[in-house]
């Protein structure tokens, strides 16, 4: 439940986009603290699918550093506001014909969960100058409405990717399954670290693994609990869309 929502119940006035960020930097902070992890450690990348730029711009004033679009065309239209200096995040499915806008408007594409999608980046990053930054997503919750990689798939994969030019792959990614309780998709997140552990165990050349991207406003505690350097936040900043 998104705080805004339980503070209605309580019969208090919903909280502003500024007031969720910061609690969501205090909910982060405390989760890293129980893991005995640094919370510099863990980016908050806020989900910004269907809000409109005045509200992303509350959200950047407040600390947000980092953003995250679902979709081409609509990064595309709102990318066009005046939005303040931040970091942009493509966290949803990019379809093969979409890659040459993608890599103008994005800083890191997380979603890679093709190699078939890798080897088009790759043929398009050229005119960009310097490889994009890519995380490579896994269906780690076996649901077939996922995206990604298998996960006895994923390690051969990333092996695969190493060899392609105009990219650079520095983790993983992963959407858990939506269950009612956080506890119930913690083996979602500790079957991507341990992926991650594999990955790095064959030093792969060119391959880094310095980001788990995993965990939502549902689940976000547990994922950094489990490791997370990349947590994916909507509702908990912006409310129910």
């Amino acid at each position: 439940m998104i705080v805004s929502s339980k503070r209605e119940m309580e019969g208090l006035p919903p909280m502003g986009v500024r007031d969720n960020v910061l609690r969501v930097m205090e909910r982060i902070e405390s989760a890293a603290d129980r893991a005995l992890r640094d919370p510099a450690d863990v980016k908050l990348v806020a989900v910004t699918k269907t809000v409109e730029p005045g509200p992303i711009v509350e959200a950047i004033e407040a600390g947000v550093t980092c953003i995250g679009e679902n979709r081409v065309q609509e990064a595309t239209r709102k990318f066009e506001a005046e939005l303040p200096p931040v970091e942009k995040h493509l966290v949803g499915h990019l379809q093969t014909n979409k890659v040459a806008k993608a890599l103008e408007l994005f800083d890191m594409i997380q979603s890679v969960d093709s190699l078939r999608l890798a080897g088009e980046i790759s043929r398009r990053a050229g005119s960009r100058g310097s490889p994009i930054d890519v995380l490579v997503e896994v269906n780690t919750s076996g649901e077939e409405s996922k995206y990604g990689f298998e996960p006895d798939e994923a390690v051969d994969a990333v092996a695969e990717m190493a060899d392609l030019n105009g990219l650079q792959v520095v983790g993983l990614m992963t959407v858990a399954g939506f269950l009612p309780d956080p506890e119930d998709v913690r083996p979602c997140f500790r079957k991507l670290r341990g992926l991650r552990d594999e990955v790095e165990e064959q030093v792969i050349p060119g391959i880094r693994m310095d980001h788990l991207s995993m965990g939502m406003t549902g689940d976000f505690e547990v994922a950094i609990e489990e490791g997370a350097t990349i947590v994916r936040v909507g509702r908990a900043i912006f409310g129910e869309r």
